[in-house]
């Protein structure tokens, strides 16, 4: 099991990031508000890791917390949700938000990520109140261990800041004509990707 990697981070592109960890590559899938708190690249980052191995594939997922990934655990874990909706969840929404949803019953925010409908949302607010309460209890019942307060500073923007969004929300199931109008309309002159896919994941929600 890779529990923790700590490199310099070579490439990143939502979710997707590129982490050199003494001469060997890692390729990690984050979910968005971890991706959103890496450093600029060649410096070097620490991220905690969760790894799966499927019949087809294995698949490495990075988080910059692990609270964050404690949460990514415990949604795994629940009927019909599986690395990828969890990731596309985490992404739609920080930690904090998610919990507040589960305490709220909020179904109405839950089924407006890709792949959330209205009985998963149903099943995810049954099946995540017991399992959360026991990891808040286990993090001594202090909800600010799931807020991941954000010290990333935006990059110049590339020129490629709307395709790169539009392929960020595509890879977390989004539809295409429902990416390219999110990323449209958050659009401003001069904005780079990461601040352009946190924005349009906003307006979605």
């Amino acid at each position: 099991m890779i529990g923790r990697l700590q490199g310099i981070l070579l490439e990143k592109q939502a979710p997707e990031v590129l982490l050199d960890v003494h001469g060997v590559g890692y390729e990690l899938q984050m979910p968005l508000t971890s991706f959103y708190e890496l450093p600029e690249l060649q410096q070097s980052t620490t991220l905690y890791t969760h790894f799966v191995v499927r019949e087809d594939a294995q698949l490495l997922y990075g988080f910059i917390t692990k609270q964050e990934r404690a949460l990514f655990r415990l949604l795994i874990k629940a009927n019909g949700v599986g690395p990828k909706l969890a990731l596309t969840i985490l992404s739609g929404l920080t930690a904090q938000e998610f919990v507040s949803c589960v305490e709220r019953d909020d179904i109405a925010t839950l089924v407006k990520l890709p792949g959330v409908g209205k009985k998963t949302a149903e099943r995810l607010l049954v099946e995540m109140r017991d399992k959360l309460k026991s990891l808040m209890e286990a993090s001594n019942g202090n909800e600010r261990e799931f807020v991941l307060k954000s010290n990333f500073t935006p990059a110049e923007a590339p020129n490629s800041a709307e395709e790169d969004a539009i392929a960020a929300l595509l890879s977390l199931g989004y539809k295409p004509a429902q990416a390219s109008k999110a990323v449209s309309s958050a659009f401003v002159e001069g904005i780079d990707s990461e601040t352009l896919i946190k924005a349009a994941l906003k307006s979605m929600l």
